[in-house]
């Protein structure tokens, strides 16, 4: 996944505002408390990922996570916050409209 546009400068007047699907992919430090915080990122706002996929390898984890209906605000929002989460290293997203 890359990372193409911030996330967080769009307007709520304008199309920016209209339900994105976000794809979010963290790289951590294997340890246990980093994927308990990243889910609660989305649990404490109702939220349940489409996809949820994480994988450690040595010292490394990945998590990659889908998350339909997203506004940009609220993406970058949370991809702020998960880049705060101790152990993080990177958290790179990119997006989707749906057409229509």
């Amino acid at each position: 996944m890359s990372s193409s546009m911030p996330l967080g400068a769009a307007a709520h007047a304008d199309s920016d505002a209209s339900p994105l699907c976000v794809c979010f992919s963290v790289q951590a430090r294997a340890e246990p408390g980093v994927m308990p915080r990243v889910v609660e990122l989305f649990a404490k706002r109702g939220l349940v990922p489409q996809k949820w996929h994480s994988s450690a390898s040595g010292e490394t984890l990945t998590i990659d996570v889908q998350m339909a209906g997203l506004n940009r605000d609220l993406a970058g929002y949370i991809a702020r916050c998960m880049r705060q989460i101790t152990g993080v290293e990177t958290v790179l997203t990119s997006e989707t409209r749906p057409s229509g």
